[in-house]
């Protein structure tokens, strides 16, 4: 049966098995299946030099595992944009596919990514990243799907059944409050019990419940604990209120500071080397500082986890051929496609008539680069990869095409006066944004990567002045955005009539890229993050801090309650063609809370629209948000269809835990209903409903 081992109760099957077989253990063996396999001289020598045929994870980092009582190694691949091993298909990172809203299609690459886990030799998958960025300058925030826990949890659920039908362990990561880089070893994140609960936990058990049998902690503090040693989030909230089966891998090098601590807090196998466990956790049992009941139990969830993966049925083979296959190139460049998101369009430029495009200028310094996205430990290696001015090339074979990188700023006003077609590519790339790693005698690493490293959220001043020059000497000109997270566009968007949000579009980004800005796809993403007309409307953070307090509200449900308007709402995306949505009805039934209307496509070309459910908390008597998102679909309308599109969201999501009880609770009263297509009052339709 295909994702059988998704299943809890089919899991848990295999309970007294593994019992029978860790009875038979000795504590070293034991202790060994808690152990990683990988040697930090060998991740040294990836991360220092790393090429296409030997980097980081360039195969599966091994652990545990007994040959003994036929007990497999765990075989750990990361990700999460496509298999870190070998060459791998490198779809958009995760925020792209955020803004695609498409569950049914993060499933089929969650599918993907598992055969070629599987073709690799592997059958973990630590690529399930769901952290929520507190403020969208944190560096790894490409790594997620937006700013929202709501959509993160349908995402990243979506995600963990995709791999685990293809019987590979997805793992969500980083448990819990991993939200900033620079001072991710250090920082002691602290947040009350309703900003825990309600924004920083809820999008985890939304992965846990659909299945997820693995979870990694994470490097930084919460509450002052390391979140690897931190008896609250791990044994308290994980594995006993949530009832997790699973086990939790401590994120790689740094993720255990303390034998006894995370030996007696609920971290079953540090990885991907052995240093805190290993015969250190042999010798803190023998001198009964750790009950060898907790190595027990780790060794049970471990044995139990492998055995139900191991001897699941597998819907079909892995052959290596399946690696980097066209299948799967080929949902790259459709979740690349999906992911476009037009943000302006002023007088209609795109998309650019090709016939009369003979003479196209590509101009930018992130026009003519491979870039995929960050250099740390997502880094994904293609066989290859299409850049925007390849993309434009290939599809305007019959056209002039002519790149320069716009250093000299007359060069390229004089350039684009003369083009039919004037494309500007601009953003970031991994030196600009990513992961941090951090140098020290005692690491393998000895240079930093990526990090919280951005001046601000808009984009460079050489690039801002780019814009503002070659902008206005040209009508038919557009902004190719790159980048992980918000870029904010007030201080030059008035110099062009048109900005596309590529993201980081992945292998096939560049194809998809032109195929956007002429007309051979309609543009339907959303953005997953509200745009602002200010940073300072935003969460402060101070990124080199040793203690941080994430507050309750963020992102666009901090701009609602303050009453401040946002440049571009949550949810926000251009079409090339125009919908209506009418007829919502919002009512309850039994344990769910059911919206409909009517959307149709009132323009002259096929195009996707993402319809989106809001819930209102206007007569609580707690402090709540003004609306969250609680549903939405993705839809594709030919020229006049209607359809009616119908979203439901469970009662229990409308709860509010409660510290004082510790529990959750529902307020019985009248809500709002919102069904429409971005966050914004002007584009959705309102009702009420009474629980």
């Amino acid at each position: 049966m295909t994702g059988q081992a998704s299943s809890k109760e089919y899991r848990l099957s295999f309970t007294e098995k593994a019992k029978k077989i860790v009875s038979q253990m000795s504590l070293e063996e034991k202790v060994a299946l808690m152990s990683g396999n990988v040697t930090l001289a060998e991740m040294s020598d990836c991360f220092e030099r790393p090429s296409a045929d030997k980097h980081y994870n360039y195969y599966p980092y091994p652990a545990g595992g007994n040959q003994r009582l036929n007990v497999p190694e765990l075989k750990f691949c990361d990700g999460p944009r496509g298999v870190v091993c070998g060459k791998s298909t490198c779809f958009p990172v995760t925020m792209a596919r955020g803004a695609t809203f498409d569950t049914e299609l993060e499933e089929e690459i969650g599918e993907a990514v598992a055969r070629e886990i599987r073709a690799y030799g592997g059958n973990f998958y630590g690529g399930v990243c769901i952290n929520l960025p507190y403020n969208p300058g944190w560096g790894r925030s490409q790594e997620t799907y937006g700013e929202d826990d709501f959509h993160i949890g349908q995402m990243g659920s979506a995600l963990v059944k995709g791999v685990q039908k293809h019987n590979v362990i997805a793992c969500i990561k980083h448990f819990a409050f991993n939200s900033m880089e620079n001072g991710r070893f250090t920082a002691s994140v602290e947040a009350d019990p309703r900003t825990e609960r309600e924004v920083y936990l809820q999008h985890f058990k939304d992965c846990i419940d659909s299945g997820a049998a693995s979870v990694m902690s994470s490097y930084n503090l919460y509450q002052g604990i390391h979140c690897g040693q931190n008896g609250h989030l791990l044994n308290d909230i994980l594995k006993k209120e949530w009832d997790f089966d699973g086990f939790v891998v401590s994120d790689f090098v740094w993720g255990v500071r303390d034998t006894v601590g995370s030996a007696n807090n609920g971290l079953d196998v540090e990885m991907c080397n052995t240093h805190f466990y290993g015969q250190n956790l042999v010798d803190a049992v023998r001198n009964n500082q750790v009950p060898e009941s907790k190595v027990d139990e780790a060794a049970v969830r471990i044995v139990r986890t492998l055995l139900a993966f191991s001897e699941a049925d597998d819907p079909e083979k892995y052959p290596r051929s399946v690696i980097a296959c066209q299948k799967h190139i080929a949902l790259a460049k459709r979740a690349a496609r999906e992911s476009m998101t037009l943000i302006q369009n002023k007088n209609h430029v795109l998309p650019f008539y090709k016939k009369a495009a003979k003479k196209i200028a590509v101009i930018g310094p992130l026009a003519n680069k491979e870039n995929i996205g960050d250099h740390g430990s997502s880094r994904v290696f293609p066989p290859y990869a299409v850049t925007p001015a390849q993309g434009i090339a290939n599809l305007m074979s019959s056209s002039e095409v002519d790149y320069y990188d716009g250093e000299d700023l007359d060069c390229a006003a004089e350039m684009a006066k003369k083009a039919d077609a004037v494309v500007l590519v601009v953003g970031y790339n991994y030196d600009d944004e990513g992961e941090y790693l951090e140098p020290s005698g005692e690491s393998m690493i000895t240079k930093n990567v990526g990090g919280d490293r951005r001046k601000s959220l808009g984009l460079h001043e050489n690039e801002i002045n780019l814009i503002k020059k070659v902008g206005p000497v040209n009508p038919n000109t557009a902004v190719v955005l790159i980048g992980g997270n918000m870029i904010t566009i007030n201080e030059w968007k008035g110099s062009v009539p048109a900005i596309l949000m590529a993201y980081y579009p992945g292998m096939e980004g560049g194809s998809a890229i032109a195929e956007a800005l002429f007309g051979d796809i309609n543009p339907g993403g959303k953005l997953p993050f509200v745009l602002v007309k200010n940073e300072k409307d935003l969460s402060a953070l101070d990124w080199d801090s040793n203690k941080v307090t994430y507050q309750y509200y963020h992102g666009y449900a901090k701009l609602e309650k303050e009453n401040v308007e946002p440049l571009l709402p949550y949810g926000f995306g251009l079409s090339y063609t125009t919908f209506a949505v009418s007829d919502a009805h919002f009512d309850v039934d039994g344990n769910d809370v059911k919206a409909s209307c009517t959307v149709q496509n009132t323009g002259k070309i096929k195009g996707d629209e993402v319809i989106q459910l809001y819930i209102g908390f206007a007569h609580s008597s707690v402090d709540r948000p003004v609306k969250l998102l609680r549903g939405f679909q993705r839809i594709t309308l030919e020229p006049g269809q209607k359809r009616v599109v119908n979203l439901t969201c469970p009662i229990k999501r409308l709860q509010y835990f409660d510290p004082e009880s510790g529990k959750w609770k529902l307020e019985h009263m009248s809500y709002e209903g919102y069904i429409g297509t971005s966050s914004a009052k002007s584009d959705l339709l309102e009702g009420t409903f009474t629980v």
